[in-house]
């Protein structure tokens, strides 16, 4: 058919420069004809994306052929068993797109999820585009619930390209998750990783449009202007911002913030789904959680200062559970953590430092930095960490104060502290006398029973804030637990991050000898430090209910084994202010189980969102006579108001009212995970049968397959394919190109374990699903065993009714997105010739139970050309069928986009309601504000016609389907 008189539709397959492409959108041209914009089909150009113009390929070229369904070419298979049918049906249905709000695939991954881990998936699928902040508290697997959305968008099509944004120090370890549980390959770009990466291509080309899945560090990006230009140039199908309070807006922020928050807020435009993950999403301040909110959807929030949840929660845009909220659901896999606070009595030179401390006459407010009183607060602090840190406090004070050139207005300062420094000098001086230490020493060896010698999984997790407490734990340790270099580990924040990542790596590698890890609160966010080690102590009790939280869950996480044993120690002392002081870090202790067993927020207590912020608030406690009565009473009447007690935005009531429990009922209850029609008992079954299929065609080609593990040494097209991914998962030259893969989880388990007492701790069997680049491969080449444009004939004989013939038809309608809507799969059944029904594709093989029956074949050598005079009837029979279904699915779209449309402009009607209210109060010259305001104006509206336009294309359908001929069954002979 003549290109010019052709009417080209999305979903239409053709023919181009002898390539097999799907049309992704069809636009008259500018200057005449029409420009397809297609993605590559066949072998050569699989998954490419290119445009042609109609007239110029007619006139240069052999013109664009469309592949008719009607003239689909039928072919026998003489297969045994009719593997290649078989192998190419499965193939069709593994490339079939989901339409629907079900979890088809995301489930299988190698974990073992739990329901509440699904529903942030089952949430997004509800959304016309899938944009969600993931806020579940720390250690209920956060990462994992991303993993389990991308790979269901990943089998929707709509995962090809990724980008994940993290912290540095958590590149490795979020990588590595991806791969073990998921299999999918995120390329790390780190600055170097980058430079690679410019090298390699021409200089105007794009960085990142070279790697399609690419996790990199937002400082990383954030540093450089030019990275800002590539990145306006580039977009992904999936964007995830791991730790993503980040990068919400602060403030009178610090410049570093700013251009996080700015870099988000690109980013945010540049992906169709956008992932954000975080523990603490918020800062207490409404503008800054709102910043998040409009960054999954501008239209969220019209006033970023006062809203409430009612504002968008039909936008389903953010999630957030404790472990409270699921306690039924992970009781296998968070075992109750075991708390004890252990005390030992102050030694007589402590209370004498103690009694010095407490005297301290210092006079100096440092020119209206930090009161004398809040500097005594900090010397306590610090002496509760150690008399080291302590003591390098009062020389640092001691030194600025001296280095004044009116110094003798402070010697009064100067001579307490100097004082106060003998004090310290002679516990450090004196064997014995730093009691905690002793604490310390005794709890891990009898009340932890930890040997140095012991097993692999018993090793100690020690927290300090001061990096002189910290250095002073590590050598003192060393010498008394008689450990050597290797066995001792510290880590700290300004350790380089890979050298951070190490020490992580090691920690959690069973045959390193690494047994102690001594760090400060560097290792309190996100780092995982359970594989190995269940046992944590607090040296120093933090002064923050936040850092309670962060410090736990390194141990106390989704995958623990075994029961967390956490100690917090306290010194007993005789001095009355300091007994009250230690009291205050007690209630801290006692309100942190509190907050894990029964509220689930921290800062229901405090009503602060920053840590720092906590640490004042209890600095002011211990300012005050009976301080810690009082802040017990502030942290019950913050839990039970239930608004702030002034007009300012309350951001612990707003998330107190998210109540996820309820959605996650009705989710469960309306919503079932769908395992699709396999031809085959799973992905082992499948593979290996492809294997064989390739091993048929190609007697160079080898694989091994033994108790559900495959070994397969990748042929030089599948090496191609490992180019672009990660170089830690792929096939390695001295191994013969090898890969090793398996579908069963428990080896995978295993290998995940193994692979944390290696010191290259990638592991080295992946896993065998639909997501991994081999399954995406092998489906490929096995929709090769026939050629193109052309459909399998299955003579089943005895099995189907010698007098009837059944062709299986796909239709597919996409939205003017060119993303599939709507993808029926029927089977037209005929009787001597006559059409006698029309069956759903599912119901017809479970009935005739065709994925179940050996399906001989006897080898009969039959004329299709029956069948082939019947193709052009089933098709015409097909259509108003799959118009039905279409038409079906379209009312059904056409009902959320009017709820969305009507949802738009109430949103929108508040914004420019918030324009006006804001420029009500404007102090600007009349003419400026005027201005101004109409700036805005014209913002909004764009923001909103663009939005409004985005939700229709996606929730309009193409009236034109691409019919394709799967297979033919027939129970004749021919």
């Amino acid at each position: 058919m003549a290109a010019e008189s052709q009417k080209f539709a999305p979903g239409m397959r053709i023919v181009v420069r002898d390539a097999e492409w799907m049309v992704r959108k069809a636009d008259n041209a500018q200057g005449g004809g029409i420009l397809l914009s297609c993605v590559g089909i066949s072998e050569l150009v699989r998954d490419k994306e290119a445009q042609f113009l109609d007239i110029l390929e007619n006139q240069y070229g052999r013109g664009i052929e469309v592949l008719d369904p009607k003239k689909t070419k039928l072919v026998e298979d003489d297969s045994p068993g009719f593997l290649n049918s078989r192998l190419y049906i499965e193939s069709m249905i593994r490339s079939r797109v989901p339409v629907d709000e079900n979890i088809h695939l995301g489930d299988k991954a190698a974990m073992d999820s739990m329901n509440f881990q699904l529903l942030p998936t089952k949430m997004a699928l509800k959304q016309p585009r899938p944009r969600i902040l993931i806020a579940d508290a720390v250690g209920l697997g956060k990462t994992l619930e991303a993993g389990i959305l991308v790979s269901e968008l990943m089998r929707r099509g709509k995962g090809k390209r990724i980008l994940v944004l993290t912290v540095k120090s958590m590149l490795t370890q979020f990588q590595k998750e991806f791969w073990s549980r998921f299999s999918i390959p995120l390329t790390r770009l780190d600055s170097t990783g980058l430079a690679q990466v410019r090298s390699k291509i021409p200089t105007n080309h794009n960085p990142f449009n070279y790697f399609d899945k690419s996790i990199v560090s937002i400082d990383t990006l954030k540093q450089s202007q030019e990275y800002s230009h590539y990145l306006e140039k580039a977009y992904w199908d999936i964007i995830i911002i791991d730790e993503a309070h980040n990068v919400a807006e602060r403030g009178g922020s610090q410049q570093s913030h700013s251009a996080r928050s700015k870099l988000a807020k690109l980013l945010s435009t540049r992906s169709d789904a956008l992932i954000m993950l975080s523990a603490t999403p918020h800062d207490g301040k409404a503008e800054s959680f709102a910043s998040l909110m409009n960054m999954l959807d501008a239209t969220a929030i019209a006033n970023p200062s006062n809203y409430t949840h009612e504002d968008f929660k039909d936008k389903n845009l953010i999630v957030r559970r404790f472990q409270k909220d699921v306690r039924e659901e992970i009781a296998g896999e968070f075992p109750p953590r075991e708390i004890k606070s252990l005390s030992k009595t102050a030694s007589q030179e402590e209370e004498a430092a103690f009694a010095r401390l407490v005297d301290l006459k210092l006079v100096c407010s440092d020119n209206g930095r930090k009161s004398s009183h809040l500097f005594k607060v900090s010397l306590e602090k610090a002496l509760f960490s150690s008399p080291h840190a302590c003591l390098s406090v009062v020389q640092n004070r001691i030194k600025n104060l001296s280095s004044r050139q009116n110094s003798s207005e402070f010697i009064q300062d100067i001579n307490e502290l100097e004082s106060f420094k003998l004090s310290l000098e002679h516990i450090i001086n004196t064997s014995s006398a730093f009691s905690k230490y002793n604490n310390l020493v005794e709890t891990i060896r009898d009340d932890l029973a930890w040997k140095k010698n012991g097993p692999s999984d018993d090793r100690l997790v020690i927290f300090t804030e001061s990096i002189k407490t910290l250095d002073y734990l590590f050598e003192s340790l060393k010498a008394d637990l008689k450990l050597n270099d290797k066995q001792i580990k510290k880590m700290h924040g300004s350790m380089a991050d890979t050298d951070i990542m190490q020490v992580v790596e090691e920690f959690g590698q069973e045959g390193a000898p690494v047994r102690v890890l001594v760090c400060s609160d560097v290792a309190s966010e996100g780092i995982n430090l359970h594989h190995q080690s269940h046992k944590m102590i607090h040296f120093d009790v933090p002064w923050s209910l936040m850092t309670f939280q962060q410090r736990n869950g390194r141990i106390n996480r989704y995958g623990q084994t075994k029961q967390p044993q956490i100690r917090y120690l306290l010194t007993d002392s005789d001095n009355d202010q300091i007994k009250g002081d230690m009291r205050t870090l007690e209630l801290l202790i006692e309100k942190d189980q509190q907050t894990v067993e029964n509220i689930g927020d921290s800062a229901e207590f405090t009503k602060s969102y920053d840590s720092e912020e906590e640490v004042e608030l209890v600095s002011q406690a211990m300012l005050i006579t009976n301080g810690t009565e009082k802040l017990n009473a502030q942290f019950e009447d913050n839990l039970q108001a239930e608004t702030s007690d002034d007009d300012e935005f309350d951001m612990t009531a707003f998330l107190a009212d998210l109540n996820f429990n309820s959605d996650e009922d009705d989710l469960t209850q309306n919503q079932t995970s769908v395992s699709d029609v396999s031809f085959f008992n799973d992905d082992y079954d499948y593979a290996k049968s492809c294997l064989t299929f390739l091993k048929s065609k190609d007697s160079n080609f080898t694989f091994e397959e033994d108790k559900q593990l495959i070994s397969l040494y990748a042929p030089q097209d599948l090496r191609r394919r490992f180019e672009f991914l990660p170089k830690e998962v792929r096939p390695a030259k001295d191994t013969q190109y090898r890969l090793h893969l398996s579908q069963d989880k428990t080896l995978i388990n295993q290998e995940i374990k193994r692979a944390q007492s290696d010191s290259v701790a990638w592991p080295k069997v992946s896993y065998l699903w639909p997501v991994h680049p081999v399954s995406s491969w092998l489906n490929d080449k096995v929709k090769n065993a026939f050629g193109r444009h052309e459909a399998p004939v299955l003579r089943l004989i005895g099995k189907l009714d010698p007098q009837e013939d059944y062709f299986i038809l796909s239709g597919m309608y996409p939205n003017r997105r060119s993303y599939p809507v709507a993808n029926p799969w029927i089977v037209v059944k005929f009787n001597k010739g006559l059409l006698t029904g029309i069956e759903i594709f599912e119901d017809f093989i479970k009935k005739a139970r065709l994925n179940e029956l050996d399906l001989s074949n006897q080898g009969s050598q039959g004329d299709a050309s029956y069948q082939q005079g019947l193709l052009p009837l089933a098709i015409d029979a097909a259509k108003p069928h799959m118009e039905a279904r279409r038409q079906e699915i379209a009312n059904s779209l056409a009902e959320k986009l009017h709820a969305q449309t009507a949802s738009l402009e109430a949103l929108k009607s508040k914004h420019i309601e918030q324009i006006e209210f804001d420029f009500s109060k404007s102090k600007l010259h009349e003419t400026r504000a005027q201005n101004e305001r109409e700036t805005r104006t014209r913002q909004v509206n764009r923001l909103f016609e663009t939005h409004q336009m985005w939700i229709k294309e996606t929730l309009e359908t193409q009236d034109t389907p691409y019919i394709q001929l799967i297979a033919v069954l027939t129970g004749t002979r021919g």
